[in-house]
């Protein structure tokens, strides 16, 4: 009704010309509002079409770094199959897109503000990549952090009434025509991202590692192949990483970095109260020749008899000293090999007594600074080398550096013999006792010549059975023949079956009473040992004589002898025993079989070093719970690796410094032998609780002896240029205080010498305590897990305190 009045009052009043009026403004009003329709659909839609395919890239990327994410999160989004279908080169499902729903349309006004902020995120993603990580965590699936997660929750609110069918058919739109952009320019982003993942893998800095992610996720190439493309340090350092997750890439995580700060101030506490040592100079009348076991006067004056020279065998004391030796006066850095061989420091070893008594035998002589050793002996004043090549002559079979490799020098003197020998390739153990000769064995080790302070007395010498090629002695005052020749049948003991034993001494040469009675003796001895005597020759130039035996290869000759003397030991007696044994006056049966170690000459030097003995085989398990000859190959090849890589080329030892070496715990001799090629002799240690390989050392053409390092060793201080120890020192713990070991190590490693011990963490720690209250210098120390490497060098001199101790 109120329409109608209108239209009459309109009838009334209105004109044509009113009227067209009023329709031209309604026509315009119409047209200016679909003009106006048309430029906002315009302005809206066309700026979506050049960024969404950049829009969808960028939702995508997160499913890279979303390592928690899984096939049923993906399945929740509307297009989770087509995200899918669109990065079909990934790996798995795991790295679907979990994409919020598409079926709704954003406004206009949020269209354009997530437009215009896209890029900047990224710039600043790209210089901050771990926090894209922690941030795309918390939104799943967003690489815009917080202003993507705000348009996401903008979207949510606009899903409602009839804008919601509108939405869903313009998202559907928008799809296609994303596939279609992302097929386009898919090839140039590839290759964009190839040239920044070639760039970022040349480089080392660890802050490219999240770069090289990001690239990799924002181009959809590689999928989970990004993990592995991540940039790690090198293989030494990454050794030294407690964190190892490669999810944390390099960085380690503030746990692994507060447990290893921990663990660091624990051990440096525990250090520091372990390192209040009261060191002292030993105070003895041995004075800077100090010996523990040969200068026990205490223990020498309480022996009932001398007879059989026990006043010079060991006599440890109960309580192991824990006093440091004091420098000779003047003391300075030995003299290197070669030279050494000829010439010492006299301050080193100021003895002359034996330059007095033995000077005109050119064994030693005094020559201002220096101590002069013109090579002489008392068998060979003419030089040691003539002599050598003269026993060769004699007998060719010996066959010095080539079938003879280890042989035994019995009252070696200066060890003259020895030093010579390595010009034929050949590797001498010298002996003599601390007597009158006054420092005779430490004289040989100043020059550089293998040598140990010992006596054929009561007690077998520290070998074991059959490993000796050859045994020399020159004059050496043993008396072979008496007591049932009980001195010459531990020879027999210590010499390889078809082994050689030269006698040069004046029995052999001399008409004397004396000299034909002893030569009557030890030819029906020898006779009677089965030992045939090859050749007996002289030595025109130095006029001297020799005898050279051979001892048998098997039992025929024992079984034939018309009497049992020397009686064969029993069946129960091991001839490889040999540490604090007493002396028998039997022979012990030789080894029968093919596959009993001295049934055969080893190979000929150098290939023995390498070869597995052939008694060692599967049948045998080895010390480190192989097959015995996998283990013999693994211990080589092991020790070659430490010596070549470490050991020779990463401690920053001058090796042209070194010679006289010691392996406290050796066991295959692999640490040896892989120090061939350097000019070193190597000591091999066998320790008494060890197993037994000391044999299989003997094989391969080096030596060594038995020793228990809760004692003295049997040698001069200042005599070794490095210390090995390999897990020796966490084993000597159970048995004896740790302290008085490392005393000995004090006194037997020459100042500004070596030390390397391979042991447990804890025993490191506790080690460097010592050495730091020393003022010893720390020159490498490792640890990975419970497992440590210390390198440490001995001072020149000692503590002031110390000093002024005496």
């Amino acid at each position: 009704m109120a329409f109608g009045r209108g239209s009459k009052m309109d009838g009334r009043r209105s004109s044509p010309s009113s009227s067209l009026c009023t329709t031209t403004t309604v026509v315009v009003f119409v047209a200016l509002c679909l003009v106006g329709a048309w430029m906002m659909t315009s302005s809206t839609i066309f700026p979506l079409e050049i960024t969404s395919n950049k829009k969808a890239a960028v939702k995508e990327q997160p499913a890279r770094v979303n390592y928690g994410a899984s096939e049923e999160a993906a399945a929740a989004s509307g297009n989770s199959a087509e995200g899918v279908d669109r990065f079909g080169d990934t790996d798995n499902n795991d790295n679907a897109v979990p994409e919020e729903p598409n079926n709704t349309v954003p406004s206009e006004e949020e269209k354009f503000s997530e437009n215009t902020v896209e890029k900047p995120v990224e710039s600043s993603e790209e210089k901050a990549p771990p926090k894209e990580k922690e941030e795309s965590k918390d939104t799943f699936d967003d690489a815009n952090g917080k202003t993507e997660q705000s348009s996401a929750k903008e979207d949510g609110d606009s899903e409602s009434g009839s804008g919601q069918s509108d939405g869903s058919k313009n998202g559907d739109d928008e799809e296609k025509s994303e596939e279609k952009k992302d097929d386009e320019q898919s090839d140039g982003e590839r290759k964009d991202d190839q040239e920044e993942k070639a760039e970022g893998s040349g480089s080392k800095d660890t802050t490219d590692q999240p770069q090289i992610e990001e690239t990799v996720d924002e181009s959809g190439e590689k999928g989970q192949g990004a993990k592995s493309n991540e940039v790690f340090p090198d293989g030494a350092q990454s050794e030294l990483l407690k964190e190892s997750n490669t999810e944390n890439g390099s960085f380690k995580t503030q746990d692994a970095e507060s447990k290893n700060e921990k663990e660091s101030q624990a051990a440096s506490n525990s250090s520091d109260d372990e390192t209040t040592y009261n060191w002292k100079l030993c105070n003895n009348n041995a004075g800077t020749d100090y010996i523990p076991c040969l200068d026990n006067e205490k223990a020498i004056k309480k022996l009932r008899t001398t007879k059989h020279y026990e006043h010079r065998e060991r006599h440890c004391p109960v309580e192991p000293p824990t006093c440091v030796v004091p420098l000779p006066e003047g003391y300075k850095r030995p003299v290197e090999w070669p030279t050494s061989r000829d010439k010492v420091w006299y301050s080193n070893v100021p003895h002359t007594k034996l330059a007095e008594y033995k000077g005109h035998q050119n064994w030693v002589k005094v020559s201002g600074d220096h101590l002069l050793f013109p090579g002489g002996g008392t068998q060979f004043k003419n030089g040691a080398l003539h002599y050598i090549d003269t026993i060769q002559q004699a007998l060719p079979d010996i066959a010095w550096g080539k079938r003879s490799r280890v042989i035994l020098d019995v009252g070696c003197g200066v060890a003259s013999f020895g030093g010579y020998m390595f010009e034929r390739d050949v590797l001498t153990m010298s002996f003599a006792p601390k007597d009158e000769h006054e420092a005779q064995v430490q004289f040989a080790l100043e020059r550089g010549i293998p040598a140990i302070s010992a006596v054929m007395g009561t007690k077998r010498l520290p070998y074991p059975s059959r490993v000796f090629d050859v045994i020399h002695c020159a004059r050496c005052r043993v008396p072979w023949h008496i007591e049932g020749g009980m001195l010459l049948l531990e020879l027999n003991r210590l010499l390889r079956p078809g082994g050689y034993f030269v006698w040069s001494a004046t029995p052999v040469y001399q008409k004397l009473p004396e000299d034909v009675e002893i030569w009557n003796a030890m030819s029906s001895l020898t006779k009677a040992m089965c030992w045939k005597m090859v050749n007996k020759t002289k030595d025109k130039l130095n006029q001297v004589g020799m005898a050279i035996y051979q001892k048998p290869m098997d039992n025929s000759c024992y079984e034939k002898r018309p009497e049992n003397s020397p009686p064969l030991c029993k069946e129960t007696d091991d001839a490889d025993a040999a540490w604090n044994v007493p002396l028998q006056a039997c022979m012990h049966k030789l080894p029968a079989g093919q596959s009993v170690r001295g049934s055969k000459w080893p190979e000929t030097w150098p290939q023995r070093l390498e070869k597995t003995p052939y008694w060692i085989d599967d049948s045998h398990v080895g010390v480190y719970g192989k097959p015995g000859n996998e283990d013999f190959e693994a211990d080589y090849a092991h020790w070659k690796r430490v010596v070549s890589k470490s050991y020779v080329n990463g401690m920053g030892i001058d090796w042209s410094k070194v010679r006289n070496v010691m392996d406290m715990r050796a066991v295959y001799g692999g640490f040896a032998a892989a120090l061939r090629d350097q000019k070193v002799w190597v000591m091999n240690i066998v320790p008494t609780d060890s197993a037994d390989t000391l044999p299989i050392i003997y094989e391969r053409g080096l030596f060594g002896m038995y020793h228990d390092w809760c004692e003295s060793f049997s040698t001069y201080p200042r005599t070794y240029d490095l210390l090995h120890a390999d897990h020796l020192f966490s084993k000597l713990k159970k048995r004896c205080k740790l302290l008085p070991v490392f005393a000995e190590v004090d006194r037997i490693l020459r100042p500004e010498g070596k030390l390397i011990v391979r042991d447990n963490a804890e025993t490191i720690n506790e080690l460097q305590g010592m050495v730091k209250s020393l003022q010893w210098e720390v020159r490498m120390t490792y640890t990975k897990g419970n497992e440590g490497l210390l390198c440490v060098q001995k001072s020149m001199w000692r503590p002031k305190e110390i000093e002024a101790s005496m």
